[in-house]
């Protein structure tokens, strides 16, 4: 047999060389997967966290709102009429305690007292079962009913401006005890009733400016009366 020539040779091997570059180039370009599949995400890359379904974010705390402020009780005088016109009532407020007077110049008297709540609200009580319940509207009057000597008077008390108010004398005069109320209406109107020995009449006026009055024949002095 006759061997091949060398330029056959030689065209051999670049054919075979051309296929070995060409298996090379096939095998060496494969694809990468990505080696955390499933959805995982590869080392390095950070996922933002989402809330699972339901869940609400807190609400942010709400403090309590806070209760209305009620207005002090004032440290203040009142005097005024029934409405009636039958009588005169008187009431002073002083540290939330009130002392009032109620008479109607001629044999009726009662003297009253007791606690003012919060809200201006009061029930005053005095001797034989008389009672006086009033409520303070916006330290400008007292507005309430007074139940003295088994009847029940209806009243309407303004603030009052000194000299006008509350006034009370005790003394002894000829041997008897004299006890004495009166209050000074805004205008200057008076109204009160002197107990001697028990037994009440009208009272004489008092100089409001310094409280004097003249019970007979002798003068004594009538003092603002306060709880």
């Amino acid at each position: 047999m006759k061997r091949p020539g060398p330029l056959l040779t030689l065209l051999a091997g670049l054919v075979f060389g051309v296929f070995l570059l060409t298996l090379n180039a096939t095998t060496g370009t494969k694809s990468t997967s990505n080696p955390y599949g499933n959805g995982e995400a590869s080392p390095g890359v950070s996922v933002s966290a989402t809330a699972p379904p339901g869940s609400a974010s807190p609400s942010p705390s709400r403090s309590p709102s806070p209760s209305p402020s009620r207005s002090a009780v004032p440290n203040a005088d009142y005097a005024g009429r029934t409405d009636d016109d039958s009588s005169a009532v008187a009431v002073s407020l002083r540290g939330g305690k009130a002392i009032a007077y109620f008479c109607d110049g001629h044999d009726k008297e009662s003297w009253l007292k007791g606690a003012v709540a919060d809200d201006g609200t009061m029930k005053l009580t005095g001797g034989h079962g008389d009672e006086l319940n009033g409520t303070l509207q916006g330290g400008k009057l007292i507005r309430g009913t007074a139940d003295v000597g088994g009847q029940r008077y209806a009243f309407t008390a303004d603030r009052a401006v000194k000299p006008s108010g509350l006034y009370r004398a005790t003394a002894t005069v000829r041997g008897a005890k004299v006890d004495g109320g009166w209050i000074v209406l805004p205008g200057g109107r008076q109204v009160g009733v002197v107990e001697r020995d028990g037994t009440p009449s009208a009272a004489p006026s008092i100089d409001p400016e310094t409280g004097a009055v003249t019970i007979d024949g002798q003068k004594i002095i009538a003092r603002p009366v306060t709880p």
